[in-house]
């Protein structure tokens, strides 16, 4: 039976662990491969690691950083940052990646999601949303390029147009609610998930473990996924690489099932 996983996200920009604002103001909080190590060591269900730099600089996957990675991660991981071709996917798999994520690749042509998932299976390939709320409309829209440019269209058609392709998973992550700590965009979460059969994680606000318990009130079996939360510590933002335990995140999973 499918359940509720709790995601670390950790942001890669030149080969360090970085925090953004609103998808700007990246400030350096430490070695990646460290933060890895810990999460081991607290069980985490899985990790999302985005190299946010790569696409928006054309650049390609860093296999070196990406196989350091894979070597030193327990737990399923998902890797996103420069992928634009089936041969990179399968290369970042080879290295014993459990997934790729892939986004303005994807948005450009839905039909390598396809052929991606032919290659390495649909479980393995993501499709991750960066979603800004339009002020004036009240809709929202999808972003690429980390953030700096607009496709224009809807994260529902997107996620439902890449369900089509064969993708195994979307990621809607909130640009407007990105390093906030103030809790995920419900309504933004709902949308998306009432729109799609596949699995949804959703990024992008999460200050403590309520908001993670309310998002999954709300939305069910979803992925709730967070940089911020699990990177700092207290008003300060101290970095302190922290995971619930094992037993208060099964309590937090029940808890807010039973009240959904």
């Amino acid at each position: 039976m499918l359940r509720p996983r709790i995601t670390p996200c950790l942001l890669v920009r030149n080969g360090g662990l970085v925090k953004t604002v609103h998808f700007g103001e990246p400030k350096y909080v430490g070695d990646p491969i460290n933060a890895v190590k810990i999460f081991n060591e607290k069980e985490a269900d899985e990790l999302i690691v985005l190299d946010i730099d790569a696409t928006a600089q054309g650049a390609q996957p860093n296999f070196r950083l990406i196989a350091q990675f894979a070597a030193e991660c327990r737990m399923p991981l998902c890797y996103g940052g420069g992928i634009k071709t089936v041969e990179q996917a399968k290369a970042i798999i080879g290295l014993g990646v459990e997934k790729v994520a892939i986004s303005s690749a994807a948005l450009e042509s839905p039909r390598l999601i396809s052929v991606i998932a032919e290659e390495i299976g649909s479980q393995s390939v993501v499709v991750v949303l960066d979603v800004k709320k339009r002020l004036a409309a009240g809709d929202y829209e999808v972003w690429t390029h980390n953030g700096q440019k607009n496709s224009g269209k809807s994260p529902v058609q997107i996620a439902q147009e890449a369900e089509s392709h064969g993708a195994g998973e979307i990621v809607v992550n909130s640009i407007d609610n990105d390093g906030q700590m103030k809790g995920y965009d419900l309504e933004l979460a709902l949308w998306v998930r009432k729109a799609i059969r596949l699995p949804l994680t959703v990024l992008g606000g999460a200050g403590s473990l309520a908001d993670i318990g309310r998002l999954i009130a709300a939305c069910g079996v979803v992925g709730a996924a967070a940089g911020s939360l699990f990177v700092f510590k207290g008003s300060y933002r101290a970095v302190l690489i922290n995971y619930p335990g094992q037993s208060q995140k099964e309590d937090l999973i029940s808890s807010a099932l039973n009240h959904g």
